[in-house]
């Protein structure tokens, strides 16, 4: 089993008080006009402020169904311990915005009501982005229905490109050149950057070069981070930095906020980073607005290369009285006018792949090679509750800085890694 898992664009692991005066499960019992309510949690801190969208929504959904929503926004910060909270005292919303790393920790826990009927018996079986639906099962059952998401490609100075001649690059070899080309007229600028505490940009290198980051047989995971397909990946992508000195010494520990803000500041030529980021870029350093590009991350000989999604579900609680009701709003929420303005006011992408067929074709180059990056190449990581603890425990951050730091061969930290990740994986 192929195993690639989604990150959370709203990261983190998180602490949580518990919900004072959340009643979980609507009163409906119908789904259609006769009245009733959901309650539903909508996640805030990196979304924008959704108050007027979801009045919005609200009376949409009371025109449509009858029934009232009691939204709460929650934030990021305090959503995951407020979901453990909730789920021991049974009284988890109706509905509610869940991470995508977090979906099948709360179907794991029984607190999730599969939904794969309902998207079968709406005929929207094919029109779901694949990695988001990846992300959403768990057991071979749909938890989570896919909302919105962004994906990480290569953000690069179209400026110094067109400066230099450049075309954006298609294969590593052309990124090598590239950054060869950068680093003779501009040795002051990174040409690209390699962070060693961003993990999210790892990953990318590993499937590009034909690797994996763990696959599943039976019960048992294997971390494949050792595999010589995934060891040829870091060592190029580290060897950016370690060989032809395309990334400064401070980027070992760099995350990807401090990527952001080196290529705001005009440092940084080349670097790989979120679909919504150009605009934090610019908000920055207003002198950047006509001067980005984005381009696909390559493979290692061209095509795409998967790249972490990140964004959200929805997903359904057990909890909730109505589920026919609850469904009516997933669908609102998730397909059509609802789902493309979501995705307009806060910078990423739907969930509904019919939706992106417009922006694909668009000659914005800050939007159409996302788009085909989110489509193609969108990938999951490991779609299982112990990841998590991976990411706690930081294991592919310390085998990269080992190997920017000089302390170990990429051969040697990732056998180091591939070990962990396959101990915490298994572990019950």
């Amino acid at each position: 089993m192929r195993s690639r898992f989604i990150t959370t664009a709203a990261v983190g692991t998180v602490a949580l008080l518990g919900l004072a005066g959340c009643s979980g499960g609507g009163s409906s019992e119908g789904g259609d006009s006769s009245g009733g309510s959901l309650d539903v949690w909508i996640m805030q801190g990196t979304n924008p402020d959704g108050e007027a969208f979801f009045d919005d929504v609200a009376a949409a959904f009371e025109e449509e169904t009858g029934a009232t929503l009691n939204v709460e926004f929650v934030q990021w910060a305090d959503a995951h311990d407020r979901f453990v909270t909730s789920i021991a005292g049974g009284t988890t919303p109706d509905i509610a915005e869940t991470g995508t790393t977090w979906t099948a920790e709360f179907a794991d826990a029984g607190a999730l009501a599969p939904i794969g009927d309902y998207v079968s018996e709406a005929g929207l079986e094919g029109d779901l982005v694949e990695g988001l639906v990846e992300a959403g099962t768990y057991d071979d059952e749909l938890y989570g229905m896919p909302w919105y998401a962004g994906v990480r490609s290569i953000v690069y100075r179209a400026d110094v490109f067109e400066e230099l001649g450049l075309e954006a690059p298609t294969t590593w070899d052309e990124i090598v050149a590239a950054g060869e080309a950068i680093e003779a007229e501009h040795p002051d600028m990174n040409a690209f950057a390699v962070p060693g505490g961003a993990e999210m940009v790892t990953y990318p290198w590993v499937w590009g070069a034909g690797g994996e980051v763990a696959t599943q047989s039976g019960d048992e995971w294997t971390s494949e981070l050792d595999s010589a397909e995934s060891v040829e990946g870091i060592e190029f992508f580290t060897g950016l930095a370690t060989e032809h000195g395309f990334s400064s010494a401070g980027a070992t520990t760099w995350n990807e906020v401090d990527v952001l803000d080196s290529f705001a500041a005009g440092d940084t030529a080349m670097a790989v980073m979120g679909s919504w980021t150009p605009s934090a870029i610019v908000e920055q350093n207003p002198d950047l607005e006509g001067s980005i590009a984005a381009a696909p991350i390559p493979g290692k000989d061209g095509g795409i290369a998967p790249s972490v999604l990140g964004g959200s579900h929805l997903s359904m609680f057990q909890t909730a009285d109505d589920k026919d009701l609850a469904w009516q709003f997933l669908e609102l929420m998730t397909t059509g006018d609802f789902a493309e303005q979501w995705g307009e006011q806060s910078g990423y992408f739907p969930g509904q792949t019919s939706l992106l067929e417009s922006v694909m074709s668009s000659d914005d180059p800050l939007v159409a090679p996302f788009a085909t990056q989110f489509v193609e190449g969108g990938a999951t990581l490991p779609v299982t509750p112990a990841f998590g603890a991976v990411q706690a425990k930081e294991t592919t951050n310390t085998a990269m800085q080992s190997i920017l730091s000089g302390d170990k061969d990429a051969e040697s930290a990732m056998g180091d890694a591939a070990t962990e990740m396959t101990e915490i994986l298994n572990q019950e």
